[in-house]
Formats: C-alpha cells, structure tokens, sequence
C-alpha cells in the first residue's frame, strides 16, 4: 500500500474509531457493490430508449457503416 494511502487510512481509523479492515471492507462495497446494482438499474432503464426512432439505422447497419474502410486495402499496398 502507499505511504500516503496508508496515512490517510491512520487518519480515518482514528475518526470513525474503526478498524483499517472495516474501513477497506466498506470501501469495497461502496465502490464495486452498491454502486453495481446503481449501474445495473440504470443500464435497464435505457432498455428502448432508442426504440421506434427514424434518425438513425437500426444497430447492425450502423455498426456496418463504422467498420466500412479501406483497411486491408491499404495494408496491400
């Protein structure tokens, strides 16, 4: 661990009155835990959000146009 985690670690132990383990352990689930089921409901609110529009094509021809160039032309040459 870095010298200036490991003192900023000291710091909020004294603080919170905690223990270093108990401080990673709630840091852990604050970042990969609760904010994953954050992540989870938003993706599932944007399910259809582009449903139904006309002003771009559906995925797949989208994802054509993209991948359209002159690549491997130009590694022949």
């Amino acid at each position: 661990m870095d010298d200036d985690v490991w003192k900023i670690l000291q710091v909020r132990v004294k603080q919170a009155n905690s223990t270093i383990s108990e401080l990673v352990r709630a840091a852990v689930r604050e970042k990969y835990i609760e904010n994953a089921s954050n992540r989870k409901e938003a993706l599932l609110a944007a399910i259809g959000l582009w449903k139904g529009r006309r002003d771009i094509p559906d995925g797949e021809t989208y994802v054509r146009r993209l991948r359209k160039d002159d690549r491997l032309k130009r590694i022949r040459e």
